[in-house]
């Protein structure tokens, strides 16, 4: 059944024709920062805020985190877990994932398993998504130990997304990894979006307005960006980034 977060996500989509998520990584952030961050990126239109970090291990800093965000800004806020460290009662929704092309169960199915009771009990909206690591894949992918599908084999990834609608997820991410030197290439998410039918997520690397654009062009329904609002003079080369993402040409 599609609940609150993921109607809103699918006609905002629909709306747009693409949309715009930025992901803030609480090993980053304090409280305050996290909020001012926040409070920015809504004011240039992202369409909702993901909180996680590959590595995060404090439960009561998530928290905080989630709480000083929530309060701040009225778009939802989507939990991005690295494992069940990462699951926080005070966030709207939450990415329940599996690692597709991880080679250790506990990141295809495990640490779901375990994760599962505490979203019943926190009331959490559950948005199931298949992840895959592709490219140089990132401290994710060593964390995760995947094995990263290589740019040059697009078709792979394509069968992974499949698999992934056919196991009954309904968004698909490719993930570049956090600082990625180069983005997901259009190629790749071509051949992916034309194997799907549900929508397609991609993140890492992505720098800039033309980055973002090339994504959206190739088939990218949302386009996820992180480190980006993080370094410094970069607000107005975000602002175009998210205005960048919209309607198809």
């Amino acid at each position: 059944m599609i609940r609150t977060i993921e109607k809103y996500l699918l006609e905002c989509i629909q709306k747009n024709g693409a949309i715009h998520l930025t992901l803030i990584d609480p090993e980053k952030v304090t409280s305050s920062s996290a909020s001012r961050i926040a409070k920015k990126v809504e004011e240039f239109n992202t369409t909702a805020i993901m909180v996680g970090g590959s590595t995060l291990t404090s439960l009561s800093h998530l928290d905080n985190i989630v709480k000083a965000i929530k309060h701040t800004v009225k778009v939802p806020v989507i939990l991005f877990p690295n494992n069940i460290t990462g699951i926080s009662k005070y966030a709207d929704a939450i990415w329940f994932m599996s690692l597709l092309n991880s080679v250790d169960p506990y990141f295809l199915i495990g640490a779901q398993v375990l994760g599962a009771p505490m979203i019943k009990k926190y009331g959490l909206e559950a948005l199931p998504l298949g992840y895959i690591i592709v490219g140089e894949g990132g401290t994710v992918g060593i964390v995760g130990k995947a094995i990263p599908i290589s740019y040059g084999k697009p078709e792979l990834a394509a069968v992974h997304a499949l698999a992934a609608q056919y196991f009954g997820m309904r968004f698909v991410y490719l993930e570049a990894g956090s600082g990625a030197s180069e983005p997901v290439p259009p190629t790749m998410i071509k051949i992916v979006k034309r194997s799907i039918n549900i929508p397609l997520i991609v993140g890492g690397g992505i720098r800039n307005e033309e980055q973002a654009r090339t994504a959206v062009a190739a088939g990218a329904d949302l386009i996820v960006t992180g480190n980006i609002i993080e370094e410094k003079g970069t607000k107005d080369n975000f602002k175009k980034l998210v205005m960048g993402v919209g309607k198809r040409e």
